[in-house]
């Protein structure tokens, strides 16, 4: 496995790499739900790259950034198990050499779910997206459905920039208590984890939008938002852990018969 932190030395052998390739682009803090999106790649592909670069464009809070868990050399290890052939890690210099003067701006769904509660995420977010994708230039670039939104954002930005790059849905992965896995589930303490079990519970619930919301409120957590839509779940909660909160994500499809639910009470 090739570990490299020098994007001439990359170019470099981007040029003599043959056969399919495959990305993961990943801020770090590597879990299962990683693991599952390596995996694949490795299984479909010749060549697996794997860059590991915490992005401070998409994030609208400092305090939030500088919590944001790191854990290189288990992240390295996990690779090479997987059989990662390319680690690329960047740099802030690497990625940003124009000091984040251009960038790409979508002005419909990002300023919608999360984005309507994180102003500026999803544009640091394409923006380094399309910027690895340029660099990588992959046949394949797997991300997970946890962070749905975001998967269907970068799926629009490549067909409508015309990139040449299948972007591959992965199922999203969940502890045995149905949290979906997550790097941010390493600040929760212990009582925040258990609690948090409910929050897909009441997502795949047959109640509707506001009464999860509820639901989320009375068992302790501050809910961003909870929205059905295009037959999902979707919702944001904040988790109290003694001096702070964590943030998570999630969604799940909905039956039919819930979806069918909900349209005639609405």
């Amino acid at each position: 496995m090739k570990v490299i932190d020098n994007l001439s030395t990359w170019r470099q052998l981007r040029r003599e790499l043959s056969g399919s390739i495959g990305f993961v682009p990943t801020m770090g803090a590597l879990h299962g739900g990683h693991a599952g999106l390596l995996e694949r790649s490795v299984s479909e592909n010749a060549v697996t790259v794997l860059s590991i670069y915490l992005n401070p464009t998409q994030f609208n809070n400092p305090d939030d950034l500088a919590r944001y868990p790191s854990t290189m050399e288990q992240d390295l290890q996990l690779a090479r198990e997987l059989g990662v052939d390319v680690v690329l890690l960047p740099g802030y210099e690497d990625l940003y050499a124009d000091g984040y003067r251009f960038r790409i701006e979508e002005h419909q769904f990002s300023r919608e779910l999360c984005g309507a509660h994180r102003p500026g995420h999803f544009t640091g977010v394409l923006t380094v997206v399309m910027k690895l994708l340029n660099l990588v230039r992959p046949d394949r670039a797997y991300f997970g459905e946890k962070d749905y939104q975001q998967l269907q954002l970068i799926r629009d930005m490549c067909e409508t920039f015309f990139m040449d790059v299948h972007i591959v849905a992965c199922a999203t992965v969940r502890e045995p208590n149905g949290l979906a896995l997550s790097s941010r589930n390493a600040l929760l303490d212990a009582p925040g984890r258990a609690r948090s079990a409910q929050f897909q519970q009441l997502l795949r619930s047959d109640l509707d939008d506001a009464g999860v919301a509820r639901e989320l409120e009375r068992a302790g957590f501050v809910v961003d938002y909870v929205e059905t839509r295009d037959g999902r779940r979707f919702g944001a909660i904040l988790v109290n852990c003694g001096d702070r909160q964590v943030r998570l994500i999630d969604n799940v499809s909905l039956r039919h018969e819930q979806l069918a639910a909900l349209a005639s009470a609405g």
